[in-house]
C-alpha cells in the first residue's frame, strides 16, 4: 500500500493535509514567481519589463494563447494605449509561462536548487490534526530534509505530470523514517532556496 493510499487512516478522523507533491509543486511557483520581475505590473516599469522579457517568439505565443491579439500588443508596446485591469492579468499569466519554461529550459531552477551538489533544505510541516480526537493522535514531528538531486523533480513540474511529482515527492519521504505515510499529505512545505 502506498503512502498515499495509507493517507486514509489520518483522513477519516478529520485530518487536513495536501498532497506533498502538490505542496512541492506550490513551492516551485512561489521560487519561480519572487525571482522574477519585482516590480508589480500596475506599475509603468512592471508592466514594461514583463512586455520585454514576452518580446520572443515563444513570449508572442503565450501571449496570443492568452487572448492577445498582436495588434493589441504593438500599441501596448509603442505606448498608443494602456492595458486593462483583465489584459494585465493575461500578460502575467503568459509572463509566468513563459518565466517558467526558461527557468526549467536554461537549468537555472535546477542549478538553484542543486547548489552545487549541497542541495537545498526542505521544512516539511505534518498534516493538521487539530480536528483529530486527542486519543487518535499522532506525533508527526515537523522534519527538515536535504534534497540534493532536484531534476527530475523541476522537469515533471514543468511538465505538469502530476505522476511523476507524485513519484518523486514519495521516493524524499521514504528516507524520512517509519512515519513516512504520515508526510503523503502535509500542512505545507517550506523550501529555503
Amino acid at each position: 500500500m502506498s503512502a498515499r493510499e495509507e493517507w486514509g487512516w489520518y483522513a477519516k478522523h478529520g485530518a487536513r493535509g495536501i498532497p506533498g507533491s502538490a505542496a512541492l509543486s506550490a513551492e516551485l511557483e512561489r521560487i519561480v514567481r519572487e525571482t522574477g520581475i519585482k516590480s508589480p505590473i500596475t506599475t509603468p516599469r512592471g508592466l514594461g519589463a514583463r512586455l520585454h522579457y514576452l518580446d520572443s517568439h515563444a513570449g508572442r505565443q503565450a501571449l496570443r494563447e492568452a487572448g492577445v491579439r498582436p495588434g493589441t500588443l504593438r500599441r501596448w508596446q509603442q505606448g498608443k494605449t494602456k492595458p486593462s485591469k483583465n489584459s494585465r492579468e493575461k500578460i502575467e499569466r503568459a509572463y509566468r509561462e513563459v518565466r517558467r519554461h526558461n527557468m526549467v529550459r536554461s537549468g537555472a531552477l535546477t542549478k538553484r536548487l542543486q547548489q552545487a551538489g549541497r542541495g537545498t533544505r526542505v521544512e516539511i510541516y505534518p498534516v493538521n490534526q487539530t480536528d483529530v480526537p486527542a486519543q487518535r493522535q499522532r506525533d508527526v514531528p515537523q522534519r527538515s530534509i536535504r534534497i540534493r538531486d532536484w531534476a527530475t523533480i523541476t522537469h515533471a513540474w514543468a511538465a505538469g505530470d502530476d505522476a511523476q511529482l507524485d513519484q518523486a515527492w514519495g521516493d524524499i519521504i521514504a528516507d524520512i523514517a517509519s512515519e513516512y505515510v504520515a508526510y503523503a499529505y502535509v500542512s505545507g512545505i517550506g523550501i529555503g532556496a
